[in-house]
C-alpha cells in the first residue's frame, strides 16, 4: 500500500492550511484508494532556520526536530503539499523545511493543494522548481483555492464543489507516479 503524506506547509498562527489539508485528507480517504494518507503539520516540528547559529542549549532540540522531520518525510511514497502563497511565492517555513531534505524525497511524486489570492498558483510554481532539484516528480493537475471565493471573510473555508474534479485528477496522477517510482527506489 502506498503511503502519502499531506504536508501542511504554513506555520502561521490563524492559518487556513489546516482546513485545506483536512479537506484533501477527507476527500482522498473517501475515494477508498489503495493508499494510506497521513496529515503532517510542519508547525509541530519547530525546525530552526537552516544554517542559523543556535545557542548550545537549543542545538539538541533542533537536532531532534530535524531528525524527526527527516524520518517522517522519508517514510512516504508520495506527497501532497498544501502551501500557502505569501508574496507571490511559497512561504518561508515550508521552503526552510524542504531545504533540510534531499535523499528523503528522491524518486517520489508530489501533488499540490494550495490556497492564496490567486489560488496559490505561484507557490505551486515555486515548489515545482524546488522539488525538481530534489528529484521529485510533480503531477500536472493541482487544486487551487482562492481566498476570495473559497473562503468566507478570507478565513472560513467553504470550497466550491467543482474542486472535486481537480482533486480526483491530481490524486489519480499522484498515485500512478508514486506507484511507478516506488519500483526504482
Amino acid at each position: 500500500m502506498l503511503k502519502i503524506g499531506i504536508i501542511i506547509g504554513s506555520t502561521r498562527q490563524g492559518r487556513n492550511g489546516e482546513a485545506v489539508a483536512q479537506w484533501i485528507n477527507d476527500f482522498a480517504k473517501n475515494r477508498n484508494d489503495e493508499a494510506e494518507y497521513e496529515l503532517v503539520d510542519l508547525a509541530e516540528y519547530n525546525l530552526p532556520l537552516l544554517g542559523a547559529a543556535l545557542p548550545e542549549a537549543a542545538q539538541q532540540d533542533a537536532g531532534t526536530a530535524i531528525k524527526a522531520w527527516s524520518e517522517k518525510m522519508a517514510s512516504f511514497d508520495g506527497y501532497i503539499f498544501v502551501p500557502a502563497e505569501y508574496n507571490h511565492a511559497v512561504n518561508g517555513a515550508l521552503k526552510n523545511a524542504i531545504d533540510y531534505l534531499n535523499p528523503e524525497l528522491n524518486n517520489k511524486a508530489a501533488g499540490f493543494v494550495a490556497y492564496g489570492s490567486l489560488g496559490g498558483s505561484r507557490a505551486i510554481e515555486n515548489l515545482r522548481l524546488i522539488l525538481g532539484e530534489l528529484q521529485v516528480a510533480d503531477v500536472r493537475t493541482a487544486v487551487t483555492f482562492s481566498l476570495m471565493t473559497d473562503f468566507e471573510n478570507m478565513s472560513v473555508f467553504k470550497p466550491a464543489d467543482y474542486h472535486a474534479d481537480n482533486a480526483n485528477q491530481m490524486l489519480d496522477q499522484l498515485l500512478s507516479w508514486s506507484k511507478a517510482l516506488k519500483t526504482i527506489r
